[in-house]
């Protein structure tokens, strides 16, 4: 299995159905430009076109993928979204760095028990896992 980047659960995001016919799972054998995984409450078929959009970032954080795996958790099911065109894969991937640091920004409030402003926090991240982050392949 390819690693992927997975959407951090403080940060929620909502997938619905699109309304076109589901990609055959054999043109799903080799895709990807790239995606994420995030988790679900329900379960969604292989193929399926989706919108994932994360209320948080408001109205324009909204992709266009597919679902290129689902798998069962305890309680859940782990879902991985494929983008198909580099243009949604690009403004997924920047979205998604900001949740990444904001997530960051949160636990590093927990941990050292004060407030703490998104800039530093931003660069900070920026300095320990943007490499990484720019390794992940997201599918």
């Amino acid at each position: 299995m390819r690693t992927y980047l997975r959407h951090p659960s403080d940060m929620p995001v909502e997938l619905r159905l699109r309304r076109l016919p589901p990609i055959s799972r054999q043109q799903l054998c080799n895709i990807s430009l790239g995606g994420l995984a995030c988790n679900s409450s329900r379960r969604f078929r292989r193929g399926s076109a989706v919108e994932l959009r994360i209320p948080a970032l408001g109205e324009q954080a909204r992709y266009r993928g597919v679902v290129a795996w689902c798998r069962r958790q305890a309680d859940a099911f782990l879902v991985g979204i494929a983008f198909l065109d580099e243009d949604t894969l690009f403004r997924a991937r920047m979205v998604e760095q900001i949740c990444q640091i904001e997530h960051y920004r949160r636990e590093q409030e927990q941990l050292r028990g004060q407030p703490l402003d998104s800039e530093s926090m931003a660069h900070e991240w920026i300095t320990r896992h943007a490499a990484e982050f720019a390794r992940a392949s997201f599918i």
